[in-house]
């Protein structure tokens, strides 16, 4: 029994968006008949070389069910208990996890504020310091999220720079992945290229946001620096006994550049919503909305007043990122049309028209 609208859009967060055909397709053809449970499976086994094949030989492969849990293990498997984290004031693992880090895996976190979302390496020594002090816990690892938490995305040379420079300082590099096929979509180039040979030691790879049901996976790219990853994926509550379907999953994710397709509409439907709102505001259709940040994959950052803002939201959800400022977010995914965008545009302008 359907309870639900199913042509309702929203602009809240591309996690309302339902699963991808392809990849219900894939779910249905790893339905059937017993496999090995957790993770002894063949699609298992299959998405191990699959993503060896996109990231290097030397991946590691574990699948997860969420981003906070992908997240929270990652880190934890590359830092001794006094060990802790750099991170932006913005990033998911300080924001929106719930205190996980800090609660399931006793890890602190360092942040740095940062006016778009991302850290540099003069940003991370804020924070870089103070090793071999007793009374200072030990910044051994930087975290980074490609996109943003803002919508930026870093380049290559970015991630690189960071990557160089935490090294040196002997910490290790996690990347918060969730949104990654978008950032890849931003980009225009293969995903190893702004992960495994840009430095990165550990990726949060993110499914979800992109079409899947649930699943996600950490990927560990340089073995040296992760250890108990076995052990920490159980421990944290994230180890799937019907690990076939998370990994058939991100098996057709990866097929046929599926995770970029998905992506590239996804980021060329938030390019659409911030054009239409620029030509709404040139022509002075459009008075009181200005943009806070570039927009770079598929999320829209503006500013428009609260009351505005509630009576858009009336009609159409999408969520505040920061009241105070009357900055809100209007994110697109997957199977946002181009007709989705157009009636948005068409509220915007109605409503702040008045």
């Amino acid at each position: 029994m359907k309870l639900h609208n199913a042509n309702d859009r929203q602009f809240a967060s591309d996690n309302y968006a339902g699963t991808h055909p392809e990849v219900l397709e894939a779910l249905a053809e790893a339905n059937g008949g017993h496999q090995v449970a957790y993770g002894g499976d063949v699609y298992t086994a299959r998405l191990q070389e699959v993503m060896r094949e996109l990231f290097g030989a030397e991946t590691e492969v574990f699948p997860v069910f969420n981003g906070t849990g992908a997240n929270v293990t990652a880190l934890t498997s590359v830092l001794p208990r006094w060990g802790a984290v750099i991170a932006t004031s913005v990033a998911h693992i300080h924001t929106d996890e719930g205190g996980a880090p800090e609660r399931v895996s006793g890890l602190k976190l360092l942040t740095v504020h940062t006016p778009d979302g991302k850290l540099t390496p003069e940003l991370v020594d804020q924070e870089a310091w103070g090793w071999g002090d007793e009374h200072r816990t030990q910044p051994l690892a930087v975290s980074i999220t490609q996109p943003t938490e803002v919508g930026t995305v870093y380049s290559v040379d970015e991630i690189r720079a960071i990557a160089d420079h935490a090294h040196a300082r002997g910490m290790a590099l996690h990347m918060d992945g969730a949104r990654i096929s978008n950032a890849a979509a931003a980009l225009g180039v293969p995903m190893r290229e702004f992960t495994t040979d840009a430095g990165v030691d550990i990726l949060s790879f993110g499914g979800t946001k992109n079409g899947l049901i649930f699943g996600e996976a950490i990927l560990v790219l340089n073995p040296a620096v992760s250890e108990g990853l076995p052990y920490l994926r159980k421990l944290n509550m994230q180890l799937s006994s019907k690990m076939r379907f998370v990994s058939a999953q991100l098996i057709a994710l990866l097929t046929d550049d599926l995770y970029l397709r998905a992506a590239t509409h996804a980021n060329a439907m938030a390019a659409r919503l911030r054009g239409a709102l620029e030509r709404a505001i040139a022509d002075g259709s459009i008075t009181g909305l200005t943009f806070s940040q570039p927009t770079q994959a598929n999320s829209v950052y503006a500013v428009i007043s609260n009351d505005a803002a509630d009576r858009i939201r009336g009609r159409v959800r999408f969520y505040d990122w920061d009241r105070a400022s009357g900055e809100v977010r209007w994110m697109t995914a997957f199977d946002t049309t181009e007709d989705d965008v157009d009636s948005f545009v068409a509220i915007v302008t109605e409503e702040l028209a008045r």
